[in-house]
């Protein structure tokens, strides 16, 4: 057998020699890692407990490190002094170990990051400090979350409450400033921010923390939050002394506070008393079997290794991740072939006379490789899932959101950067679903407020030695009623006034203010530049008719709106008919004329064309004017009951029927729009008429309206006018666009309706093309604005504000007709000339051939002049009395008559003249009944 082993190693080298020589090299029996810690804290206590539990169980696990003992190299730091950390830190590296637990404090670790970079000594480090990045220090391995994902929870909260402004009081020292900073920046990316913040040492003494308090205690804002170590529980002892744990307050302290109480069994009950209502931050640990048991088996390990007094935290856990952390990366450093070997580097070395060693420090040669390994480890651990993202940090950082009551702390909801809100639902319990970011999704449970309240804190109040506040107030020259400054008193007062006085009194604080007029008072000012003067705090703030928009609002706060406006057509409008003869309206009194003429004309004319050959167009004088009469006005309904027989009346009546049908139908629609609703004078009807017009528009003095034509309906400017004053608006109106006036005018809502109330005969066209409000402008993040918004909706739900609007807006009907200024919009005879003309055309052509055919024919039958002489004048009146005696005369039915005469008694006649006798001549004597006047 003694022979057969070696043969057996030989035969092994041979056939595998780069792994079995790795494999025995490669696992020395001891591996050594160094710990950085400070002991008498509660962090650095259970950290010290933490670390060596780790190594028990690693050292107890045949499955990790394959017989390889891991031991810790442990040195105690101190934290509050800096250059004494630093040295003992640097004495500390002299010690040849492969990876480094701690340090816990931001000023050490910022040191030995330094010198783990050159040694190649990967550092897991459960520092916080926001400003210690793998990019700087690439052998800086954070193994807690950072205080960047800490701060985003503590702005999520503050935004959560709504609450705009907080006070910071922080340790000052890199811990203490790079915390507040990512605080800055997290409150910033919500739109808040910190209103003011304080700094104390380590060593502050008693009296400097009260004079910070009482500081603090002036300051508006009432959130304050605490980012300190240890130091902070005297910081809250004197708070409380100075009633400042009490009603209105917010105490948020971070982690630190947590780590304090979680770890400490017996905290003083004033302690505890002291801190009631305060809210506070726990890295998240999910529940598991291996987070239990440690925390079950811990009581015995504290005892073990001096720390009996201290109860496990979340550092505990980290800490004890984090040897877990270098042991599996170093099993799988080994199983790479990872050698552990160390060299002097020729640069370390000490002056002449010089005694800090520095040549003692040895480089490990394959610290590389071992960062690498530390960098990929993935496993769950106590702490929940250990594994690195890009940056160096652990994945999934979560929070725990406390509310300190009674004796203990309360756990109200949590904050994962997974989603980056508060919520109910454990962290765990959501990576499994799609990150839901929605805002709506935020819950908290119910918190236990200083004071033993409820009630959410307002956040704010306004400091007692607050200096006065210079509100700009519009000096207007038109529509008063809203705001202006009053001559007799140099006070400002109107309706924006009254608003603002009223919410003020809603406060549960006093504001002392003063009005400054802004404007001369001789045209309206431009709003755009009063607001601009609150953005550039020359004013603390703006009250009056200032319309909310969106460019505004880019610069500043607003109120809630305590008025709801938008943008309005104002164009010219016929008077409202009420009286019992609107039905005349529709025409000019010269269009009535003209066609009642020419109904009558319409009636001689079908008279004359069918009375001679038509029995219901004869009769006696009386009965034929009534016929005519009769069947005139009778074709407006389509009523008339005689027959027209002729053709030349069958034309006229016709084009007539045709022109009374348009008539009717204009009448119709006419009539119905008057009983219903205004018209409009122009031919403006809404937004497009008003955009594809040339015509002038008016606008007021300062309004937003201008900008608002020219960059949103692309509308020239140079087709706008200003207005100042309601004269004005009437006047331009009256003009219209052809005389040097506007065609409408682009106008908010409230002034239109008051400048309604006294010009009657103007009216809005079509609706609201905007929708907006006005409000009072503040500085961005102004406390008071929140405040002032809820005092308006406060007025708005109890009527007050509906008051202060009777009292100063309180508009009715027009009662005063004092705008005579334009014509009615009834129907014109020019509008309706050509169916007249078309009309009187046909008439007069249809009496043309009439009368041309019946002079024919009386010439043609008259007979010959007897000798007797007579005068001219006698003869010409004969032949017209004849004529119209003829046209007069009736015609009979055509029909084929004989006639008893002898061929021989009667003279050759040509065979006209005997149809002549035949048909014309009887019709007069059947009318005269004597035959003999033929003869004769």
């Amino acid at each position: 057998m003694k022979i057969a082993f070696p043969l057996l190693l030989v035969l092994a080298l041979f056939l595998f020699p780069d792994g079995l020589c790795k494999s025995l090299a490669a696992r020395p029996s001891i591996v050594n890692i160094g710990s950085i810690i400070r002991l008498n804290s509660t962090i650095g206590g259970v950290s010290a407990v933490a670390i060596q539990a780790a190594l028990e169980d690693i050292n107890s696990d045949p499955t990790i490190l394959n017989g390889t003992t891991l031991k810790v190299e442990m040195r105690d730091t101190n934290c509050d002094d800096g250059f004494l950390g630093m040295v003992q830190a640097l004495q500390f590296m002299e010690t040849d170990v492969i990876a480094i637990i701690g340090p816990q404090c931001s000023t050490i670790a910022h040191i030995i990051s330094f010198v783990a970079k050159e040694l190649r000594v990967p550092l897991l480090s459960f520092a916080s400090d926001a400003t210690l990045s793998s990019i700087q220090f690439p052998f800086f391995v954070r193994t807690v979350p950072s205080d960047l994902y800490q701060m985003a929870a503590v702005a999520a909260v503050v935004d959560y409450y709504q609450w705009k402004l907080v006070t910071a009081i922080y340790l000052d020292d890199d811990y203490g400033r790079n915390g507040i900073a990512a605080l800055d920046d997290a409150l910033t990316a919500r739109r808040c921010k910190i209103s003011y913040k304080v700094g104390f040492p380590a060593n502050a003494k008693r009296s400097e923390l009260l004079n910070l308090l009482v500081t603090v205690g002036n300051m508006e804002s009432r959130v304050i939050i605490v980012h300190t170590r240890e130091q902070g529980f005297q910081l809250f002892s004197l708070a409380n002394r100075l009633n400042m744990m009490g009603n209105g307050y917010v105490w948020i302290a971070t982690d630190w506070l947590s780590s304090y109480l979680d770890a400490n069994s017996s905290v003083p009950a004033d302690i505890i008393y002291g801190m009631q209502g305060v809210l506070t931050l726990r890295a998240h640990i999910p529940n598991s079997k291996m987070k239990s048991n440690l925390i079950s088996k811990w009581s015995s390990l504290s005892k073990k290794y001096n720390h009996s007094d201290l109860r496990i935290n979340a550092y505990g856990f980290y800490v004890y991740d984090s040897v877990w952390t270098v042991a599996r990366a170093l099993d799988a450093f080994f199983d790479d072939g990872g050698t552990i070997s160390f060299s002097n580097d020729s640069r370390l070395h000490d002056e002449t006379g010089g005694t800090l060693h520095l040549e003692a420090m040895s480089i490990f040669d394959m610290g590389n490789k071992m960062l690498h390994k530390i960098r990929n480890v993935n496993f769950t651990g106590e702490s929940g899932q250990v594994q690195f993202d890009p940056q160096g940090e652990l994945i999934h950082p979560a929070y725990d959101i406390i509310n300190v009551i009674g004796n203990g702390m309360r756990t109200i909801g949590f904050w994962s950067n997974y989603t980056s809100l508060l919520s109910t639902v454990r962290p765990e319990d959501q990576y499994s679903k799609p990150p839901n970011t929605s805002l709506a999704n935020q819950r908290l449970y119910d918190v236990i407020w200083p004071g033993q309240t409820a009630q959410k804190p307002r956040g704010w109040v306004f400091p007692s030695n607050a200096k006065e506040l210079k509100i700009g107030v519009p000096n207007r020259f038109s529509f008063k009623e809203f705001v202006t400054k009053d001559n007799v008193t140099g006070s400002m007062k109107g309706y924006c006034i009254d608003v603002f006085t009223q919410a003020l009194a809603l406060l549960p604080y006093p504001v002392t203010y003063k009005f400054v007029p802004f404007g001369s008072g001789t045209e309206n000012p431009q709003y755009d530049q009063l607001v601009q003067m609150v953005v550039d705090n020359e004013f603390d703030g703006a009250i009056g008719d200032i319309a909310i928009t969106m460019n505004r609002t880019k610069a500043a706060d607003f109120t809630q709106p305590f008025i709801e406006t938008g943008l309005v057509i104002l164009a010219p409008v016929k008077k409202h008919i009420t009286n019992s003869w609107a039905f005349l309206q529709p025409f000019t009194l010269e269009m009535w004329c003209v066609t009642g003429l020419f109904f009558l004309i319409v009636g001689v004319v079908i008279w004359i064309l069918e009375h001679r050959i038509n029995d219901e167009f004869r009769g006696s004088p009386r009965q034929q004017i009534i016929t005519i009469f009769w069947f005139s006005f009778s074709t407006l309904f389509f009523a008339h009951r005689e027959n027209t027989m002729s053709t030349l009346g069958r034309g006229v009546l016709i084009i007539w029927l045709f022109v009374v049908l348009i008539i009717q139908s204009s009448y119709t629609a006419s009539l119905t729009s008057i009983l219903t609703v205004q018209q409009l004078d122009t031919s403006i009807r809404g937004l497009e008429d008003l955009k594809s017009s040339d015509y002038p528009i008016g606008f007021q003095v300062g309004s937003f309206a201008e900008e608002y034509m020219v960059k949103e309906l692309n509308i020239s400017r140079l087709r706008l006018k200003a207005l100042g004053s309601p004269e004005e608006y009437a006047e331009n109106l009256k003009l219209g666009p052809k005389k040097g006036g506007v065609m409408a005018i682009v106008d908010e809502r409230p002034y239109v309706e008051l400048f309604l109330s006294s010009y009657c005969k103007i009216a809005v066209a079509g609706s609201d093309f905007t929708s907006r409000g006005w409000g009072f402008a503040f500085p961005r993040d102004s406390p008071l604005q929140v405040d002032l918004s809820t005092a308006i909706l406060a007025l708005s739900e109890n009527g007050e504000l509906q008051r202060i609007h009777d009292k100063w807006l309180k508009t009715g009907e027009c009662t005063a007709d004092n705008t005579e200024m334009l014509d009615s919009n009834q129907l014109r005879l020019e509008s309706f000339w050509g169916l007249f003309l078309i009309c009187g055309v046909a008439c007069v052509i249809a009496l043309l051939i009439y009368f041309g055919i019946m002079l024919r024919r009386f010439l043609r039958h008259e007979p010959p002049e007897s000798a007797v002489s007579e005068p001219g004048s006698s003869k010409s009146r004969r032949s017209l009395k004849k004529f119209f005696s003829f046209v007069d005369d009736r015609e009979p039915p055509k029909k084929k008559r004989s006639l008893s005469l002898s061929r021989s008694s009667m003279p050759t006649t040509p065979m006209s003249n005997l149809h002549a006798l035949d048909i014309e001549r009887p019709v007069r004597s059947v009318r005269n009944g004597s035959v003999t006047d033929i003869e004769n």
